[in-house]
């Protein structure tokens, strides 16, 4: 069985890892997309199994498909890929500090990351 993880990693507003920021960045980029493109409404944004935001994120923190992805872990991109569009389109994004109550609101989707991940040998296991 291959071993499950949400990721990216949980949100943390004081700390911006490389991990998440990546992260951000694409849903920032997908959202200021969506905008260009004539999208009006956040819940008309929906992110399949096989769409590109999906596969770029997947293809970046799962490089070589060892991890399996969470069954919610499309609803949690589809979800933070509305929050920025909406911040966005309601003009928030002048703000110096625009994307903290996206983190907040994220934060409440995020899974605990599993004891095995924590592991110094998690790498090694997976081999």
């Amino acid at each position: 069985m291959a071993n499950q993880i949400l990721f990216p990693p949980p949100p943390a507003p004081e700390c911006h890892c490389g991990l998440e920021e990546f992260y951000y960045i694409q849903m920032e980029k997908y959202a200021r997309q969506a905008i260009s493109e004539g999208l009006k409404a956040a819940d008309d944004l929906h992110v399949a199994g096989d769409s590109e935001l999906y596969r770029v994120l997947n293809l970046h923190y799962n490089r070589n498909n060892h991890i399996e992805v969470p069954p919610n872990f499309r609803y949690v991109v589809e979800q933070t890929l509305r929050e920025f569009f909406r911040a966005i389109q309601g003009g928030k994004d002048t703000e110096q500090s625009w994307k903290k109550s996206i983190y907040k609101v994220i934060s409440r989707l995020d899974d605990p990351v599993p004891e095995y991940f924590k592991s110094p040998n998690f790498l090694e296991q997976l081999e």
